[in-house]
């Protein structure tokens, strides 16, 4: 009985995850859709950002039908179609996530780094080249979660081996130890690779707001504080974000270590991962939306100004 009632509170948690998590995406999606097209100059990393925004509301959106009953009880479409889908797209938007996340956090220490130094070389003039690096990313990420077509079916009325759990109505239907490995050792390596070249560029940026605060120090007496530039104040929030993803990465590794060596399929340890894995897609949006508070400013005056002349008019 407490097994069961420890179950459904950490599933009812995932309800008001996917709510202010959804909210807040949206919110800052329309702020930076906005910022491209009726703002000021935009930024480089507006665009990462806005795809990092609608990946993480398709996550939670899907995350959401996953654990509704609602959408289990419509007939009209199959349950085997609903789960391929459903889990397939929210695979996909967390490859999505890590890889956006990656894009943004080496896109921000390219923009602080120093004019002489060899990444000023990759500085972009344009976003054609980030719109096509998101293209191959969705092609990358979908070809490495197209087993989940094949191997996510609807969880049958009673328990069947050769099925994991992963929520009350889909099943993921083990393939041979092949082809599980391949994938699973192609997920690891991209996963690998994003957070080994966050890590990297977090350590580059931690290094140049070091050498400049030295600098600063150097310059100024001990009494003066000088005001930090929006590059810096855009550094701090990309270095925040990237820390806030590693914590909750390692979390969720280590609950997924933790299920493979103990052999279990404890549908409370499944929803546990699923509260954790979808964590970072609610905090991201609050983290950036905090921080950004020049582009809402900007924004705030912009709309005044139109009321005003609009008021004017009438």
């Amino acid at each position: 009985m407490k097994q069961n009632f420890n179950y459904f509170a950490i599933r009812n948690a995932l309800y008001p995850q996917a709510g202010i998590g959804i909210s807040a995406n949206t919110f800052l999606l329309c702020l930076h859709i906005a910022a491209v097209f009726g703002g000021p100059k935009s930024r480089l990393t507006d665009l990462p950002i806005t795809h990092l925004a609608l990946t993480h509301i398709l996550m939670l959106l899907t995350m959401g039908l996953l654990v509704s009953t609602d959408v289990w009880e419509a007939q009209d479409i199959p349950h085997n179609f609903k789960c391929k889908v459903l889990i397939f797209l929210n695979k996909v938007m967390r490859g999505l996530s890590i890889s956006t996340t990656c894009v943004l956090s080496v896109l921000q220490a390219v923009t602080i780094s120093p004019s002489g130094s060899w990444l000023a070389n990759f500085k972009f003039k344009s976003t054609n080249t980030i719109v096509w690096l998101f293209l191959f990313l969705w092609v990358l990420t979908m070809s490495i979660s197209s087993n989940l077509i094949l191997c996510t079916v609807a969880s049958p009325n009673k328990t069947q081996p050769g099925l994991l759990f992963l929520t009350n109505h889909c099943s993921f239907l083990l393939m041979s130890y092949r082809h599980r490995y391949l994938f699973v050792a192609l997920m690891a390596f991209r996963d690998l690779l994003f957070l080994g070249l966050m890590v990297l560029s977090s350590a580059y940026m931690i290094f140049l707001l070091h050498r400049h605060k030295q600098r600063t120090m150097s310059l100024h007496s001990s009494r003066f504080s000088p005001r930090s530039s929006p590059e810096q104040r855009a550094t701090h929030t990309i270095l925040l974000l990237i820390s806030c993803f590693e914590i909750l990465y390692c979390v969720d590794s280590i609950i997924s270590l933790f299920r493979g060596m103990m052999c279990t399929n404890d549908p409370i340890l499944v929803c546990l991962q699923m509260l954790v894995a979808n964590g970072y897609g609610t905090i991201s949006p609050l983290v950036l939306i905090s921080a950004d508070t020049q582009t809402i400013k900007v924004m705030q005056t912009k709309w005044r100004n139109k009321v005003q002349l609009l008021i004017k008019f009438m």
